[in-house]
């Protein structure tokens, strides 16, 4: 299994104008996390696109590309590009880009996005919010397999095999699609044959394991190999050397973040008896001490098979010492332990 963070880099605020303060000092802090991340031997680190005051990143392959100028193995990928307000061609340049910087280490992970802002930025209607995404998906997959594709749709200009280069060093270039639970775009990854980054920020992962079976159902009957179906689980979670470390460090910026985007969405504050249920044996925070993410982690696994497992730590207002230290143990001691253990499962199988 693979193991690795993602963030959607968390803005400082200015107390007076609420304005974003001390960008620069956010960026070092992430490219500091980057560098940390490779040495701790994680297998893949994620920035989030947002076009939005309290996130830094609006272009994930910008600070990807500086993160591979200071890391050496891991993999730099973004969760998501929003795909369905950008246009596939620069979509691809950029990464391919980033490809031929790191040595080969780029990914994008396309979805439709949490939040809406860049549609109207761009010019984008949201009536068009689900078939923007599929067709601007197909463009995508067909610049991969082909420099100079010849392509039409119905929301961007036809291509007619002009170029489009450079060329990525990973042929093909990896490309996930992220959800958060649709079963659309589920079964379109499953069908694609791409793999599959679930996201699962409430409520018992178990309830989501009819996602994963409805994606290799729909990879089986469009024929695609089942050992091409890879999937990935992505959710909140922070370590420490203990419990209540660990507790102190995440649940009030966790609240914050929550509840704010709560408020744009109409739900109610999130409570500590609610943010203990989801660090529960059951619930979805991998909120703890390394050997209850181990525990947490396995059982997931029992219930997805998952080939690889990403946690979101950075979280509004949180000390970059707790953070590198909750690096630190994922990659050190939650990784080889998880890893070892269903090594041996498959031993004794």
């Amino acid at each position: 299994m693979e193991f690795g963070v993602y963030t959607f880099v968390e803005t400082r605020r200015d107390p007076l104008t609420r304005e974003p303060a001390g960008v620069d000092k956010t960026f070092a802090d992430i490219l500091e996390q980057m560098e940390f991340a490779d040495r701790a031997g994680l297998d893949v680190f994620v920035l989030g696109e947002h076009h939005r005051p309290d996130y830094a990143v609006s272009a994930p392959a910008v600070v990807l590309a500086a993160g591979a100028a200071r890391t050496k193995r891991i993999r730099l990928t973004s969760a998501v590009t929003v795909l369905s307000s950008d246009d596939p061609v620069r979509v691809y340049q950029q990464f391919a880009t980033l490809d031929l910087l790191s040595g080969g280490r780029a990914e994008i992970m396309a979805g439709r996005g949490s939040f809406i802002e860049s549609f109207p930025l761009f010019g984008y209607n949201l009536d068009d919010y689900d078939a923007l995404f599929a067709e601007k998906l197909d463009l995508l997959l067909a610049i991969r397999a082909n420099a100079r594709p010849v392509w039409r749709g119905e929301h961007r200009a036809p291509l007619n095999g002009e170029g489009i280069y450079p060329r990525a060093l990973q042929d093909p270039l990896p490309v996930w699609i992220a959800s958060g639970g649709t079963p659309q775009s589920v079964t379109r990854a499953g069908a694609l044959g791409v793999p599959l980054a679930i996201a699962i920020i409430g409520g018992e992962p178990a309830r989501f394991a009819p996602l994963a079976a409805l994606y290799r159902e729909a990879g089986r009957r469009a024929g695609v190999a089942p050992g091409a179906l890879l999937l990935g689980i992505n959710g909140h979670g922070f370590l420490a050397d203990t419990t209540e470390a660990a507790v102190e460090a995440f649940f009030a910026p966790y609240a914050e973040v929550m509840s704010r985007v709560g408020r744009e969405r109409g739900w109610p504050p999130l409570t500590r008896a609610q943010f203990d249920i989801g660090r529960g044996p059951r619930g979805h925070l991998m909120v703890g001490t390394p050997d209850e993410a181990i525990a947490k982690i396995l059982g997931q696994y029992e219930v997805f098979g998952q080939n690889r497992y990403l946690m979101q730590m950075a979280v509004c207002a949180q000390p970059q010492t707790a953070i590198l230290r909750s690096i630190e143990l994922l990659g050190t001691v939650v990784a080889p332990a998880v890893r070892a253990e269903l090594a041996r499962r498959k031993a004794v199988a």
